[in-house]
Order: structure tokens, then C-alpha cells, then sequence
């Protein structure tokens, strides 16, 4: 299963972790300098939850984000979940 938040889209996204090394010069040396690049993914902040939706009197199982969850509670499960096409 992919790991894609089902309302808001967020996804995997890749970027770098970039290695230091040196003291810096703000404490005495001669400044950090950059030794490798390396490439890492970002994942998202996903859940797999059941959301009770009284208008259809059952649960709708979705894997969402922690962001996606607080826009479930303020704008209400039925309304963004239509939004969303998962209703």
C-alpha cells in the first residue's frame, strides 16, 4: 500500500541529509564545512483510522495525516471525506 494520505495527497518526498563537520566559528574554529550529500526520504505523518460518520451510520476506515485528522475534526468527517471523493 502506498504510503499517500487519502485527503490531503501528502506523500514521500525526498531531499538530502547533508553531513558537517568541523567546529564552527562562532565557538573558536575554523567553520563547518560540508564532507557528504546523501539522499533520504521524508515520510508523512500517517494513521490508519476508522472515522465514524453519523450521516451514513457506519465507519469509513481512510489512512490519513495527522494534519488530515484535525481538518476531520474542525470541517466534520462527512463534509471532507466528500470533498476528498472517499464517500
Amino acid at each position: 500500500m502506498a504510503r499517500v494520505c487519502s485527503i490531503t495527497g501528502a506523500r514521500v518526498r525526498r531531499g538530502n541529509r547533508i553531513h558537517r563537520s568541523g567546529l564552527a566559528k562562532k565557538k573558536g574554529g575554523i567553520g563547518r564545512h560540508v564532507t557528504k550529500v546523501v539522499r533520504r526520504d521524508f515520510s508523512p505523518n500517517l494513521r490508519v483510522k476508522r472515522i465514524w460518520v453519523p450521516e451514513l451510520s457506519r465507519f469509513v476506515k481512510v489512512k490519513l495525516t495527522a494534519r488530515a485528522l484535525k481538518t476531520v475534526a474542525k470541517n466534520g468527517a462527512y463534509a471532507t471525506l466528500k470533498g476528498a471523493g472517499l464517500i
